[in-house]
């Protein structure tokens, strides 16, 4: 599971108000008669209409500077082996969402009245998108990247032929292009796989629209805060501050896990991408450690983002390049979904 937290984009083309980003949020209910479309959902109502969204998230931005974010947004990725182990069924992410959005409330170092922030303190709108697209930080893209641009040459090559700018045997050429379309690495149905292609499998996901604001439109509650729980004196009384991302991202993995009996591999795991971003020589050794059937899968899944792991009788300093490398590949991966992230 990937979880992502980024404040509402300000500046340029985006407006204070939430419509471009729902309007955005809307993009595969498009064509679609009413019955077949997906709704918004917050923690005790479904079926909520996207204008509805809009006029809730700007109506509650009390005090809030004119650059300062109005709303944030929650994207939560679950893992191909997530979704198969609950079918993709729509309402168990919509539960899974709801238990979720309770740690991210419990996850506010802060008091309202004297109490914790709970739930009810908090404002969101949550949306369950069905489809993912093909972008250019993928691995299928980047490795599909050398052949795209030679097939890109020998098409403007064919024009030219077509043009009669420069002689050349245009049967030869669409061998070639052909040629390397069947040694491209990526492909669907024997397509290249290119930007803005549409993923194949499981690929549910849910976008959340969450206020900066509380749901009394009284206390700002950001979790963007640089301060993680601490406490600080103001007008002479000690006030608490701050949003422990570490504690949500993992609570929700625990609130999954437990809700639907689901058996985690260590790869699969916050603190283990954790520990792969900041010791990823650490990270190698704590695989090497699991048990052999939790090895396999765990391998099983670092295979999928494209590289295999290191081999062991590589010298010190190729073995560091290596473990560097695989990095790379494996955060590219889990970002991208392509590992199941």
């Amino acid at each position: 599971m990937y979880i992502t937290i980024s404040p509402q984009k300000l500046g340029g083309a985006f407006s204070q108000s939430a419509g471009d980003f729902v309007n955005y949020l809307e993009k595969e209910n498009q064509g679609k008669d009413l019955s077949e479309k997906e709704f918004f959902f917050n923690q005790h109502e479904d079926g909520i209409k996207p204008f509805q969204v809009i006029k809730e998230i700007d109506g509650n931005t009390d005090k809030l500077k004119l650059k300062e974010p109005k709303y944030y947004s929650i994207t939560i990725n679950p893992s191909r082996y997530e979704l198969q182990h609950i079918h993709s069924n729509p309402e168990k992410l919509k539960a899974f969402v709801r238990e979720a959005m309770k740690e991210y409330a419990s996850s506010f170092h802060r008091e309202i009245n004297g109490r914790p922030v709970s739930i009810d303190d908090i404002k969101y709108f949550a949306k369950i998108e069905q489809e993912r697209s093909y972008k250019t930080n993928d691995i299928a893209i980047r490795e599909n990247k050398p052949y795209a641009k030679q097939i890109a040459h020998l098409k403007n090559e064919l024009r030219k032929v077509a043009r009669g700018e420069i002689s050349g045997n245009t049967q030869k050429i669409e061998n070639e292009i052909q040629k390397l379309i069947r040694e491209a690495p990526y492909k669907i149905r024997g397509q290249m796989v290119e930007p803005g292609m549409k993923k194949e499998g499981l690929q549910s996901h849910i976008h959340i629209i969450v206020s900066r604001k509380d749901a009394s439109n009284s206390y700002s509650l950001s979790p963007g805060s640089k301060y993680k729980a601490s406490e600080v004196k103001m007008h002479g009384k000690l006030v608490k501050r701050g949003f422990e991302r570490d504690r949500f991202f993992q609570h929700s993995e625990m609130a999954f896990d437990k809700m639907f009996k689901y058996n985690r591999n260590y790869v699969e795991s916050y603190s283990a991408r954790k520990l792969l971003s900041k010791n990823p020589k650490q990270y190698f050794l704590s695989l090497r450690r699991l048990r052999l059937n939790e090895k396999k899968i765990a391998f099983k899944m670092i295979r999928q983002a494209g590289m295999q792991l290191p081999a062991l009788h590589l010298p010190q300093s190729k073995v560091g390049f290596a473990y560097k490398q695989l990095k790379k590949i494996i955060e590219a991966g889990i970002k991208a979904s392509s590992i199941g992230y």
